[in-house]
């Protein structure tokens, strides 16, 4: 009976975390919508206390929808990047979110989120310029705009 039970036990943990990773596959993550005002882009810093990736998307001039994250790594710095790379960006994967660290959908590569931002080029996360001002994550529609390119396969 044991060794039922324990059986049981193992599938349902299976099944569960099959789910887990078939729903982000179809879904992916939650993705918000947002709007520049005065040409960029401004994001309260308190929503990013969680150290999880936050999603965002905004149309750049050249009508693309560009699709980002922000997140405050472990170190307590918040960076931003665009939901793509230099190598894999054809493949509209983007990133997902494993503890502290950021997975192609691509190729699977991991990135610790204390080096967004900080390696540029190459399969990490293309890093978008971004300040803090008054409680705020600023990011410029100039720097949205000038990366839109890596979204124009993402399906939309």
């Amino acid at each position: 009976m044991r060794k039922i039970m324990l059986s049981v036990v193992a599938v349902s943990i299976v099944v569960v975390v099959s789910f887990q990773f078939t729903a982000y596959a179809f879904f992916g993550p939650s993705v918000k919508s947002l709007s520049p005002k005065n040409g960029s882009l401004m994001l309260p810093i308190s929503q990013f206390d969680d150290g999880k990736a936050h999603y965002f998307t905004v149309r750049a001039d050249d009508g693309i929808s560009v699709t980002f994250f922000a997140l405050k790594s472990r170190d307590g710095v918040i960076r931003a990047a665009i939901d793509a790379c230099d190598v894999c960006y054809r493949s509209g994967k983007g990133y997902s979110q494993e503890g502290d660290y950021m997975i192609c959908g691509n190729c699977g590569k991991r990135f610790s989120s204390e080096r967004i931002n900080v390696v540029k080029g190459g399969c990490n996360p293309a890093p978008l310029n971004r300040t803090i001002n008054d409680g705020n994550l600023v990011i410029s529609m100039n720097d949205i705009n000038a990366n839109s390119w890596y979204c124009k396969y993402r399906k939309q």
